[in-house]
């Protein structure tokens, strides 16, 4: 079985990442910590419309009112679509957030007087070696996070770090050993983690950064969720299934960042429209994953594509696996792109709303992430034997244009004031 999600166990988590636990005695500076819960970092977001009601959701992007969404379950009898259920998980986050607002003025965040200074030279060390994960395996990101202040900058690289040790449990190369009893002690140890009691090294310094930002533990379990369903589930009937599988596995990682990032004191955005946002990105990242590695996907057993939407455009699994491009396929790869172009759409509107030293690692990875729908339709929407990507010049031209963007103020941007209207 895998040594990652073993508490009791020395960790190789695929990715090569030395683990210690020289972090075990934490668990009671940490937890001293944890009730000396410290702010947000970064200035205080003045906006007057945090205090509405959670049933104004901003206008962003598509027109559907999720709230009033409902589907049926199998017995016949009305349910919560996903979207609503994701957006609970929103409004919760968001709800921390304005607690956290009322309670404090967000100041630079100073480590407690109760922390041992040999304490605080090995969390130095936990954060860099998240900084060294995130910059070899997300290069372009980890640039972007240059920008950031120390503190949110090692904050976003403990939860990357956290992201990819979970995403590898399933699809890193011991996935084949894991089990639902193995996320299940994951999913412990993470919850021991947010009380302040960390098994490691990179565990230490996500237990750190939780306790000085207002980040929600839902997200972090969601995710787990997702692993869960990846062991179960291969098939997806509907958008609806396939927008819950989305969340879990990439929409959580929007709404983990936010408190991180900071949302501009300019903004007059709702903060839940900030995370609805932060949302689309994730949903739209994770729809771009799938249309990309169709291919790839299949040749493992698994089609994550809308079984009804297939249907309707005449075409099965078999078509699928015969990895053939016909105009049957041309019209559902178009319809699947337009989709998720619409998410990239809601996610852009709200990325001039955080923090302007946390604009450009966003924009750089909505900017290079839609350019592969584009690569896929140069390809022809073979998506089965090619492979869309981003050359190096495309990037280069990109990430000035998406510095440049990242620029723009929230007051400046008068076209998406009056979108944010609610």
């Amino acid at each position: 079985a895998r040594g990652v999600v073993s508490p009791t166990s020395e960790l190789c988590n695929g990715l090569g990442l030395l683990q210690t636990n020289k972090f075990a005695g934490l668990s009671r500076s940490r937890s001293l910590l944890r009730n000396k819960r410290i702010k947000n970092v970064g200035k205080r977001h003045k906006c007057n419309s945090c205090n509405a009601s959670a049933d104004s959701r901003s206008k962003l992007g598509r027109k559907s009112d999720v709230i009033s969404r409902v589907v049926a379950n199998p017995t016949g009898e009305l349910a919560l679509s996903s979207e609503q259920l994701v957006y609970n998980v929103v409004l919760k986050q968001a709800e921390l957030v304005k607690e956290q607002i009322k309670a404090k003025d967000y100041n630079e965040a100073k480590p407690p007087d109760t922390v041992v200074p040999v304490t605080l030279g090995l969390l130095s060390e936990a954060y860099n070696r998240c900084g060294e994960v995130c910059a070899e395996y997300a290069k372009t990101f980890y640039l972007g996070t240059m920008l950031m202040t120390p503190e949110r900058q090692k904050a976003i690289w403990a939860i990357y770090v956290w992201c990819r040790r979970t995403d590898e449990l399933v699809d890193g190369p011991n996935a084949s050993h894991i089990t639902p009893k193995a996320l299940d002690r994951w999913e412990s140890r993470l919850e021991d983690l947010f009380n302040g009691r960390p098994f490691d090294m990179l565990d230490a310094a996500l237990s750190d950064t939780v306790s000085k930002f207002p980040v929600d533990i839902q997200p972090f379990k969601d995710m787990i969720e997702g692993m869960r369903m990846d062991l179960r589930k291969s098939r997806y009937q509907n958008f609806d299934e396939l927008y819950l599988y989305c969340y879990y596995v990439a929409g959580t990682v929007g709404l983990m960042s936010v408190p991180i990032m900071g949302i501009d004191p300019e903004s007059q955005a709702t903060t839940e429209s900030v995370y609805n946002a932060a949302l689309a990105l994730g949903i739209a990242n994770q729809l771009t994953n799938i249309l990309r590695d169709v291919g790839e996907d299949a040749r493992r057993g698994r089609v994550y594509l809308p079984q009804d939407e297939l249907a309707q455009a005449g075409l099965s699994d078999e078509d699928i696996f015969s990895e053939k491009v016909t105009d049957k396929w041309r019209y559902f790869m178009k319809k699947q792109i337009k989709r998720a172009r619409s998410f990239f759409d809601e996610a852009q509107q709200g990325v001039t709303q955080l923090s302007s030293a946390s604009r450009w690692p966003v924009s750089a990875s909505l900017f290079l992430y839609r350019q592969i729908l584009d690569e896929i339709e140069a390809n022809d929407y073979n998506n089965f034997t090619k492979r869309a990507y981003v050359s190096k010049s495309k990037k280069l031209v990109s990430l000035p244009v998406a510095y440049a963007k990242s620029l723009v103020s929230p007051s400046r941007n008068g076209a998406l004031s009056k979108a944010l209207e609610v």
